[in-house]
């Protein structure tokens, strides 16, 4: 069924951050790549994430980038919404990653508050709504402070919200309370979506969209679910669905993304093949990985995934 258009209606819910398959020489995997895209799209996802966090992208080259955004676009074919991950500490550089995203046919871009050079509020403003002028694409922004250093101030959102091109904010923040205090700040079209698994319950119930997940890539179903169960009042059941996943979030959190490249190496889905200066897994942390997704297996009812 085609997903609606307009972003406020389907930035929501559990949307995947998928990662960029390499095959053991190294190579971006297109194959497995489509694979991973048509495995949530049959999931019931409404948005695919590529090119962002999980998928690698400060390793890829521009050509490599495009071509998961093309395959993701190929694959969807308007049954989910293409989000290009197009974020840069160099504003001219995600300037050209977001032309290129739109070139490639993506429905948004995700774009990450400039890590590194540590810029004031107003540079972050500015460095957003220069993107914002270079492109018709709708802008989710992505402030993630753990690895930016600095963050997108509430009030520096409200502002750049008020631009009908800004349409969501991907918070990495792990402040559950967050959107308490922004529901008054922005307006109600403005999507809010954690960017962190283990707390998307308590961001939800706390006025929050959703959840840019990353176990979504390996229990598409099951995050779904969890989420719906939540909203419509099914609290109980979901939250104890959410239990059985933490010790899997946990690896999945630990080690980002080597752990979930392993766990769905185990899915036989893709090689767990990481680019430098991410590497594998040791045995380890790939025996904690193995136990947890055992588990899952074991303990959910058989009908959880469906």
């Amino acid at each position: 069924m085609p997903i609606p258009t307009t972003p406020e209606a389907w930035l929501s819910g559990t949307i995947p951050d998928l990662p960029t398959p390499f095959d053991a020489g190294g190579a971006v995997d297109l194959r497995a790549f489509r694979g991973l895209c048509e495995r949530q799209i049959a999931a019931g996802v409404t948005a695919l994430v590529v090119g962002e966090t999980a998928g690698e992208a400060s390793t890829l080259s521009l050509a490599e980038h495009e071509s998961i955004i093309h395959a993701a676009v190929e694959i969807a074919r308007g049954r989910a919404r293409v989000i290009a991950g197009a974020g840069s500490n160099s504003t001219q550089h995600a300037i050209d990653l977001t032309r290129r995203a739109e070139e490639a046919g993506a429905d948004a871009v995700m774009s990450v508050v400039p890590y590194y050079n540590k810029p004031m509020q107003e540079g972050i403003y500015e460095h957003f709504r220069a993107i914002a002028d270079s492109t018709a694409l709708p802008i989710i922004l992505h402030d993630v402070p753990s690895r930016t250093v600095r963050e997108l101030a509430n009030s520096t959102l409200a502002r750049l919200a008020e631009s009908r091109q800004l349409v969501g904010l991907r918070d990495g923040s792990g402040d559950v309370t967050r959107p308490l205090r922004l529901g008054s700040m922005l307006p109600s079209r403005f999507r809010l979506l954690t960017g962190d698994d283990a707390t998307a319950l308590a961001y939800v119930a706390n006025g929050g969209d959703g959840c840019i997940s990353t176990m979504s890539n390996v229990t598409p179903g099951l995050c779904q679910t969890i989420l719906s169960g939540m909203r419509h009042g099914r609290l109980r059941a979901a939250c104890d669905l959410q239990s059985q996943l933490m010790p899997l979030q946990a690896c999945l959190s630990a080690d980002h993304p080597a752990a979930l490249k392993y766990a769905l190496s185990l899915l036989g889905l893709m090689h767990p093949t990481t680019r430098l200066p991410i590497v594998e897994l040791d045995a380890t942390a790939k025996a904690a990985v193995a136990i947890a997704l055992t588990a899952i297996d074991e303990n959910l009812p058989e009908t959880a995934e469906a």
